[in-house]
């Protein structure tokens, strides 16, 4: 992934695109259910605009037309309810109009003339109105309009669609809550086969439980096929290690004992070079042996029983000196070595603190950022800072160095160093020496 390019979650994009789609659906609803309600309103009022356009032309055929047809709210001025008959050059209103007219703006369609059409217009005092029409054929021809007060149909509308809006938010707030739910129920098994696929590097486990849902099945399959494909590549490895170690190993003790002999080398410069050759040929077979071991199956060594068994052991051998060695490490902490090797090399600096301190040695360990920190101190003379960079040097034991100090300290860099780690030495608080290893988790 390129550098500033923002990382893209699965369950962002599901989160956005049910958030876009059940406020799709709810615009569509409220649109839907709107119109639905418009319809509705507008057929209760007309309902009620038909019935007196119903009395008006019984009242216009039975010649009785005249304001005693008004019934409330048609009697009252100023509320918009109001009715008019034109017939010829004669017109019948309301009492609600007061003299003056009803004036449509939009006379509706008149398909069919036998029925009531609706209509809209203005009051004498120019209020909005709803109005049906009907206009009846002649002669004389005749035209009767009843209206209604616009309010009348947009005040119910309004506060049922604000109920609608309100049940329609509560609603998407549902919806989009158990929309979240399936996402985050949808995801869990990724969840859990990150988890299973870290148990795998960390080597607390061998292979990604198969029970799985169908979906990631397959891929689990070909992990678990992966992880068996480099566990046979492993071993192969191993085995390649182990048969190269004797086919150099043999020839190289046979060439030292052959050069035992100072007849056949005088001045010692063939063994001195026989003894490099073996010691780089266990440097690189050490090196590959970590190499494997850094695959999909590493070791995991727990530190807290290694140590105690090296104490209860030191504490026989120290036993005329009166070692005390405090321990403080957490039962949990594990490295990703062999227990071989951690053996060696925990052994060689607790026995280098046991051999040089006075009477006390510390052992503490924790872990920081995927790596292991053990220190071993002493309140023995230590090393000063030339000592330290002389007896560190590659290549270099640290009995030769400085004499007297330094037991197995080459190795347990080198072993370090092997497993991707390292060996640090300074000066403790305790007064001596402390040795700082530095291994994986």
């Amino acid at each position: 992934m390129a550098a500033g390019t923002p990382r893209r979650s699965l369950r962002t994009r599901l989160l956005a695109a049910a958030l876009v789609l059940v406020l799709a659906a709810l615009v569509v609803a409220g649109l839907a259910i709107g119109v639905i309600l418009h319809r509705f309103a507008r057929g209760q009022i007309d309902g009620r605009l038909d019935a007196q356009i119903v009395a008006l032309r019984a009242g216009l055929e039975a010649g009785i037309l005249t304001q005693s047809l008004d019934a409330p709210p048609y009697d009252r001025p100023g509320p918009g309810w109001a009715w008019e008959v034109r017939r010829g050059s004669e017109t019948v209103r309301s009492g609600s109009l007061r003299g003056g007219d009803i004036r449509l703006s939009d006379p509706g369609p008149e398909d069919d003339p036998g029925r009531p059409h609706p209509a809209s217009g203005t009051g004498p005092r120019g209020e909005p109105l709803v109005a049906r029409v009907l206009s009846l054929p002649g002669p004389p021809r005749a035209t009767i309009v009843v209206a209604a007060p616009e309010g009348e149909l947009r005040g119910p509308l309004r506060e049922a669609l604000t109920s609608l809006a309100l049940a329609l938010g509560v609603l998407g707030l549902c919806l989009f809550g158990g929309l979240a739910f399936q996402v985050r129920v949808g995801l869990a098994p990724l969840s859990r086969l990150r988890a299973d696929l870290a148990a795998v590097r960390a080597g607390t486990r061998e292979r990604v439980p198969a029970d799985q849902p169908a979906e990631i099945a397959p891929m689990v399959a070909e992990l678990n096929g992966l992880l068996d494909q480099n566990a046979r590549n492993l071993e192969r490895a191993r085995g390649h290690v182990a048969n190269l170690a004797h086919a150099l190993k043999t020839p190289l003790a046979t060439l030292s004992m052959a050069l035992a002999d100072p007849a056949r080398d005088p001045d010692g410069a063939l063994r001195l070079q026989v003894e490099d050759m073996d010691r780089r040929v266990r440097h690189h077979l050490r090196r590959a042996r970590a190499a494997a071991l850094a695959g999909s199956a590493r070791s995991r060594t727990p530190l807290a029983p290694r140590l105690a068994d090296l104490r209860d052991a030191l504490a026989r051998l120290y036993a005329e000196k009166g070692v005390a060695l405090d321990l403080a490490v957490p039962d949990d902490l594990s490295a990703a070595c062999e227990a071989q090797d951690l053996d060696e090399m925990l052994g060689n600096l607790v026995d280098n603190a046991c051999r040089w301190c006075r009477t006390r040695v510390r052992v503490a360990a924790s872990v920081q950022g995927g790596i292991v920190q053990v220190r071993v101190e002493d309140e023995g003379p230590g090393l000063d800072a030339v000592a330290v960079e002389a007896v560190m040097a590659r290549g270099r034991r640290l009995d030769e160095g400085v004499p007297g100090h330094g037991f197995g300290l080459p190795i347990t860099l080198e072993l370090a160093e092997l497993y991707g780690g390292g060996l640090t030495l300074g000066r403790s608080d305790l007064g001596g020496l402390r040795a700082e290893l530095h291994v994986p988790a």
